[in-house]
């Protein structure tokens, strides 16, 4: 949704006159931010310390699916063999232990997406200041998110030193 806010963005300005604007930069480059940032040995190390982080709630989710899976499989296996009683127990046993799968994958799932975003928070500082520089030194006036170009000559692809600028930044 975003990337085609940005798209509908990028028309406007080019179809009322900002062409020209754009047009009259010397030099204009692309970086995919994301896989800049995914490759980063700061991204590597965060996810390292975030699957240790998570292990004993991993373990504990995958560990009530398997317990849920075993009543399922039993519920199919036995079901004809089982008293509408057992088959009632079993089916409620089941239907809190998907609640509890559910809960506890909603809870993962919440504290994952908060530590990346967090993540992402604290790497904008260090992508921009990292842009700044290789625009300098490249002699860029503009960067823009390589998603946004129909077409850019793989010189013009700032990806690698950004790459590399963030892997040598402390």
């Amino acid at each position: 949704m975003k990337l085609i806010r940005i798209a509908a963005l990028a028309l406007a300005l080019v179809s009322t006159g900002y062409a020209g604007m754009v047009s009259a930069a010397q030099k204009v480059a692309v970086v995919d931010l994301r896989t800049a940032l995914l490759s980063s040995q700061a991204a590597k190390k965060f996810g390292e310390n975030l699957k240790k982080d998570f292990a004993d709630e991993e373990a504990r989710l995958r560990e009530v699916g398997e317990q849920a899976q075993k009543m399922q499989e039993r519920l199919k296996k036995d079901s004809a063999i089982m008293s509408e009683t057992e088959r009632t127990k079993l089916n409620a046993e089941l239907e809190e232990k998907a609640q509890e799968f559910n809960f506890l994958k909603n809870k993962y799932q919440s504290a994952i997406s908060k530590r990346e975003e967090l993540f992402l928070q604290e790497s904008k500082p260090k992508v921009d200041d990292a842009l700044k520089k290789i625009a300098e030194k490249e002699k860029v006036d503009v960067i823009l998110p390589s998603k946004l170009a129909v077409y850019a000559n793989p010189s013009l692809d700032l990806t690698a030193k950004l790459i590399e600028a963030l892997n040598s930044a402390k």
